[in-house]
C-alpha cells in the first residue's frame, strides 16, 4: 500500500503543496526568518501529503488550464496567510500609536522576525501575541485552517474577484484599525490627560520647565496603566484571534464563490 502511489496525483499534490507553502510564506510564526527555508518547505510538502490523502480524489477533476489552477492554489494561500498577518500586525499598530504619545515614536527596533523597523511598546505587544497564541495551540487552529480551506474552495475551481472581495478587505483594514485602537485608547487617554495637566501647570507655574518634567512622567504614567490593564489586554489579544480566525473563514467564502 505504501509503495503503490499513483502517477494521477502527482499533479493534484503539486497544486495543495502550492497553496500550502504559500500560506506558510505570509502566515505569522511560520513565515518568520528565524525558521529555516527547509523547514518551511518540509512542514508544507508532509502536511501536503497527508491533505492529498485525506482529499476525495475521485471527484477532482482537472479539466481546467493547469496553470491557472497552480496560480490560483497560490493565490489563495498567499491571501489567506496574509490576512491572518494583518490582523495580528493590530498590536504593532496600537504600539505605534501609544510611543508616539510617550515620546518613543523616535526609538524603533528592527524585528528579528520579519527584518522591518517596529515600534518598542509595539514590538512588546506583537510578542506577547505571538506567546498567548502558541500558549493556546493557535498555531494549531491555522494549520486546521488550510486543511479546511478545501472544503470551502475546491481544488479543481477557479475563483473569481467577483463577490465582495474589495468590500471584505475595506471591512478587515477597518476592522484592524479598530481593534489596533482598543489596545491603544487606555494608555493613549490616560496620557492626554497627563499633557492636559502638563499644560495646566506650564501656565500657572511658568518657572516649572515642563518639557524636562513631561517626558519621565508620561514614561512612568504609561508603563503604571499598562500593569494595571495587562488583564484586559489579554481579553483583547484573544478577541483579536476570534476576529482573526473568523476573517480567514470568510475571505475563504468569498474566493470560494460562496
Amino acid at each position: 500500500m505504501i509503495n503503490y502511489i499513483p502517477l494521477a496525483m502527482i499533479p493534484i499534490f503539486l497544486l495543495v503543496f502550492a497553496r500550502v507553502l504559500a500560506f506558510f510564506l505570509t502566515l505569522p510564526l511560520f513565515s518568520y526568518r528565524t525558521i529555516p527555508t527547509l523547514y518551511k518547505i518540509g512542514i508544507a510538502f508532509f502536511l501536503s501529503m497527508i491533505i492529498v490523502i485525506t482529499l476525495n480524489n475521485e471527484q477532482v477533476t482537472l479539466e481546467e488550464n493547469y496553470v491557472l489552477l497552480l496560480l490560483k492554489e497560490i493565490t489563495v494561500g498567499l491571501l489567506t496567510g496574509l490576512i491572518a498577518y494583518l490582523i495580528v500586525s493590530a498590536m504593532q499598530v496600537a504600539g505605534g500609536f501609544i510611543d508616539f504619545q510617550m515620546g518613543f515614536a523616535v526609538a524603533n527596533v528592527i524585528d528579528p522576525q520579519t527584518g522591518a523597523q517596529s515600534p518598542l511598546i509595539g514590538q512588546y505587544f506583537y510578542m506577547f501575541t505571538l506567546l498567548f497564541l502558541l500558549s493556546v495551540n493557535g498555531h494549531h487552529l491555522l494549520i486546521d485552517g488550510i486543511v479546511q480551506s478545501y472544503q470551502l474552495i475546491p481544488i479543481d475551481q477557479l475563483i473569481t474577484f467577483e463577490n465582495g472581495l474589495s468590500h471584505f478587505s475595506i471591512t478587515t483594514f477597518n476592522r484592524m484599525f479598530l481593534i489596533a485602537f482598543q489596545i491603544a485608547i487606555p494608555l493613549v487617554g490616560c496620557l492626554f490627560l497627563v499633557d492636559v495637566a502638563l499644560g495646566i501647570i506650564a501656565r500657572t507655574v511658568p518657572q516649572l520647565n515642563v518639557f524636562v518634567v513631561g517626558l519621565p512622567l508620561k514614561i512612568t504614567v504609561s508603563f503604571t496603566v499598562l500593569l494595571f490593564f495587562l488583564a484586559i489586554y489579554v481579553a483583547l489579544v484573544r478577541y483579536l484571534f476570534s476576529v482573526m480566525f473568523e476573517t480567514m473563514r470568510d475571505l475563504m467564502v468569498i474566493l470560494g464563490g460562496g
